[in-house]
């Protein structure tokens, strides 16, 4: 679902300027591209991304306000150094987002939330999922019937440990958010099993 929007809205420049230490701004990837496709825009593919010798990515974009979808929209990949990636991370953080680790069951925020919204990347805000796909899967980690919007995620098959499963990665930093698991409930029977340092919860501003 599209719609009109005017500029303020569009994800009140969270997703086009984050802060990187030292109070410098730095826009998905180090600089301002992101594209909104019109609502009749029809196939998303057929506009061309921003020309740019940088890695482009089309995901979808969510207003903070209520969630609603803005549409499709071209970014510039995040890109960091081990060292801003640790000015941007806690330890903790840094340790499952690019070194593919786990926290502890039960270590983080995992209940479902009463107030409605959405979880974005903790490393470059991408809108990964809503909480109203949330379950409590018993795990001691947050659980997802489905993501916001497939492409906003990579899956990838993760052969450690002497396992075969699926990472899901955020798509718009290819920080490792946690897997998927084929035992989750109705309407997909998925289940998005996320580490909680991965993510941040925006509460919808709008009812």
């Amino acid at each position: 679902m599209t719609s009109t929007f005017d500029s303020p809205a569009l994800e009140r420049r969270r997703f086009l300027l984050l802060t990187l230490g030292g109070g410098s701004a730095l826009a998905l990837g180090g600089v301002a591209a992101l594209r909104l496709l019109g609502p009749n825009s029809g196939d998303a593919m057929a506009a061309a991304p921003p020309a740019s010798t940088d890695a482009q990515v089309l995901l979808e974009c969510f207003a903070d306000d209520d969630g609603h979808r803005l549409g499709p929209c071209y970014v510039h990949k995040l890109v960091l150094t081990d060292a801003q990636w640790h000015q941007r991370l806690s330890d903790e953080a840094f340790d499952v987002m690019r070194r593919a680790g786990t926290e502890r069951p039960f270590s983080g925020p995992h209940e479902r939330p009463k107030s409605k919204g959405l979880y974005r990347c903790a490393g470059c805000d991408t809108a990964l999922f809503n909480a109203a796909t949330q379950f409590d899967s018993g795990t001691g980690w947050p659980s997802f019937f489905r993501p916001i919007a497939p492409q906003n995620v990579i899956e990838s098959r993760d052969l450690s440990f002497g396992m075969v499963r699926t990472a899901v990665s955020c798509a718009g930093c290819d920080s490792h958010l946690g897997h998927v698991f084929t035992d989750g409930p109705e309407p997909t029977g998925l289940r998005y099993c996320m580490n909680s340092v991965a993510m941040r919860f925006v509460a919808y501003r709008v009812s």
